[in-house]
């Protein structure tokens, strides 16, 4: 049973208004990337995309940082991707977290990186670089996504091959399952790319979009304004240069209150 569907849980534990959840699992990739799972309170909802507020308490006080969730909005569990920043207030915390160990999940998400911040489109690019690749995990995973789109692009830039470790095992997942296997099969185009090493691809994902190259080693057709919708989330470089490159073709950017062609979210951290 999804914990969508439970008709009743247990009163949970909480600090002020924040949830207090249970670590299930760690996996660390690198030395700078590592993943986790959470327990998850009926109560805790969220679109695909969107981020929260997560943290530990320290000194008697929460700490918090905006992180996306990685999960499925009908996973039982949250599930999030994060850097180690050896002097960073959280991550040199949170980084050495082991299953049992409590977090603490803020009960109001938010963010932009959501379907219904985008006009309707043939095509859905997603561009990532590092851990920036989380919102779009969740949303890879929303059956939605796939209806609403004939063509997904998901394009993840790091600095080597090891950092893709995350991004590879979601992806490999969703084309072995049952369900969103046969949804993905012709519409989910996987584009890892790294700047560092020698690989299949190599360069910046802004780069590769600009010059073209990105749709031309998928066999697709060139950035077009008529057919594209465009989500964007990693390190500020992507972020603006995509923006610009966006700007510049007549893309316009899309809010809650207006939906347009393309949406960021500004919330990516140095935590």
């Amino acid at each position: 049973m999804s914990v969508l569907d439970q008709p009743s849980a247990a009163p949970r534990k909480k600090i002020g208004n924040l949830l207090v959840e249970t670590i299930l699992d760690v996996t660390h990739y690198t030395g700078t990337l590592f993943s986790f799972k959470t327990t998850r309170s009926p109560a805790f909802r969220f679109e695909s995309g969107q981020f929260t507020m997560i943290g530990l308490e320290v000194d008697g006080r929460p700490l918090l940082r905006a992180y996306s969730m990685a999960s499925a909005i009908y996973d039982d569990n949250l599930e999030f991707f994060s850097i180690k920043v050896a002097d960073g207030p959280l991550t040199s915390r949170l980084q050495h977290i082991r299953p049992g160990d409590e977090i603490l999940i803020g009960p109001k998400p938010t963010g932009t990186l959501v379907n219904g911040y985008l006009r309707p489109g043939r095509r859905l690019l997603l561009l990532a670089t590092g851990t920036g690749f989380a919102p779009f995990s969740s949303l890879l995973r929303d059956p939605e996504t796939y209806e609403r789109y004939d063509t997904i692009v998901m394009a993840v830039g790091c600095r080597t091959v090891d950092e893709l470790a995350f991004a590879n095992s979601v992806v490999g997942a969703i084309e072995n399952h049952e369900l969103l296997g046969e949804l993905a099969t012709g519409k989910l185009h996987y584009y890892p790319t790294v700047t560092r090493e020698a690989f299949r691809n190599t360069g910046r994902v802004s780069d590769l979009v600009a010059s073209g190259k990105l749709f031309a080693d998928l066999g697709l057709a060139p950035l077009d304004l008529e057919t594209d919708r465009v989500m964007i989330c990693g390190n500020p470089g992507l972020i603006t240069d995509v923006s610009a490159l966006l700007g510049a073709r007549g893309f316009e950017e899309g809010s809650s209150g207006s939906p347009a062609d393309f949406v960021i979210e500004k919330a990516f951290v140095q935590r």
